[in-house]
């Protein structure tokens, strides 16, 4: 095994270590959007007022980045805490050229997001009861918030879109503002 072997193998055992230990921490895993979720997410922004485009919890950016290309003229931020999944949105940021992308190695339910019209995500039920409680307590509402499988809590959607999949996965459209 030559010296490069082993230093790709060290750098993959610690991005797993890494990943495994943000899972940990955080309670759930970067996980991707479909691609069907994602197309039926970007087409909910259509009408959507103008303005900051929020992806929290943007894990590998694949959301994020599809809205930065579709959206050209927003402003698009996503929020990610896993440092190898930011890492690699960041990295495919740059490699695109999308100057209105960015990505923060942050927690979302620390940031100030009363500046964002429309908030996307992917999260977990204790994610979005964490949702909820932020919008409530900082008196945020944004234009749009469109959520992929999971709703907020004792907030009815304004639509429910079903995707076209094996589990009818539920895409959940919230006018707020």
């Amino acid at each position: 095994m030559s010296l490069a072997d082993i230093a790709i193998l060290a750098l993959a055992f610690l991005a797993t270590v890494s990943i495994v230990a943000s899972t940990l921490r955080i309670g759930i895993s970067p996980m991707p959007s479909s691609a069907r979720a994602r197309r039926a997410m970007l087409a909910a922004l259509a009408g959507a007022p103008p303005g900051t485009v929020v992806d929290l919890g943007s894990g590998w950016g694949t959301l994020a980045i599809a809205c930065a290309r579709r959206h050209p003229g927003r402003t698009v931020v996503g929020y990610e805490l896993s440092w190898v999944p930011w890492a690699v949105s960041c990295l495919l940021k740059q490699l695109l050229r999308l100057p209105n992308l960015s990505f923060r190695r942050a927690d979302f339910r620390q940031a100030d997001l009363s500046n964002a019209s429309v908030l996307l995500c992917y999260l977990f039920p204790r994610g979005m009861r964490g949702l909820a409680d932020q919008l409530q307590a900082q008196g945020l509402r944004p234009a749009l918030l469109v959520s992929n499988t999971f709703a907020l809590p004792s907030v009815p959607a304004d639509e429910v879109l079903r995707l076209d999949d094996l589990y009818r996965t539920p895409v959940y459209i919230y006018r707020l503002a």
